[in-house]
């Protein structure tokens, strides 16, 4: 018989990248049931299957998680928001695209809104970080956008703001209240399925109401 092929070992870096991404799945999910404050390393390293010594290999403290944690989930969601509006198009971005991308980027972190919003309701220590280092300039550059848009010529200046916070609650609403949404509809909105067809109606929703008024 031919001899068996050996299995080659994971590299320690790769190894050390997969348990760092458990950690945040972890975190994530932990910090979005019970807030930064109501979240302990020991809660999310019992999460993980690890002792709290071998997450501190990874992150320096809980501060440190809670910042990656929010880098990993709205970093994208700035990149998209700047990439709109840098295409060299002079147009404003498609709205049934941009709101898709976000949806499925957001279907990938589904906790990360829940997190934001239950920041939000607390108004924690954590609030004002979150709201300057990631919140902010995404509702900036939400307004930029949207600014760019046959809305101007509709809304008011001071009807703008409400309107990007509609925007912005319908988004986040659509995972914070996922289970009611199941439970009235039957179907899980934030399956591939279901995340398709809001994406597709938040888009179309999201259009008639940019669309400057005859």
């Amino acid at each position: 018989m031919p001899p068996s092929p050996e299995i080659a070992p994971t590299p320690p870096r790769r190894r050390g990248q997969e348990t760092s991404e458990h950690i945040l799945d972890a975190a994530e999910a932990c910090f979005a049931r019970k807030g930064y404050a109501g979240t302990t390393l020991r809660n999310v390293a019992d999460v993980v299957g690890i002792r709290i010594p071998s997450l501190y290999n990874h992150f320096a403290n809980k501060e440190a998680l809670y910042a990656a944690v929010l880098e990993r989930g709205m970093g994208p969601v700035l990149s998209v928001l700047s990439a709109s509006m840098e295409d060299g198009s002079g147009d404003y971005p498609e709205p049934n695209s941009l709101i898709r991308e976000m949806m499925m980027l957001l279907g990938d972190r589904p906790n990360l809104p829940r997190l934001v919003q239950y920041e939000l309701l607390a108004g924690g220590h954590h609030l004002a970080p979150l709201l300057e280092n990631w919140l902010r300039p995404a509702i900036a550059q939400s307004m930029k956008i949207l600014k760019s848009t046959p809305a101007v010529r509709r809304w008011g200046p001071d009807q703008m703001p409400y309107l990007l916070v509609t925007f912005f609650n319908i988004v986040v609403g659509h995972f914070t209240t996922a289970s009611l949404t199941e439970s009235l509809m039957g179907n899980n909105p934030l399956s591939a399925e279901g995340l398709a067809e809001s994406s597709k109606f938040y888009g179309e929703l999201f259009a008639s109401l940019i669309e400057a008024e005859d």
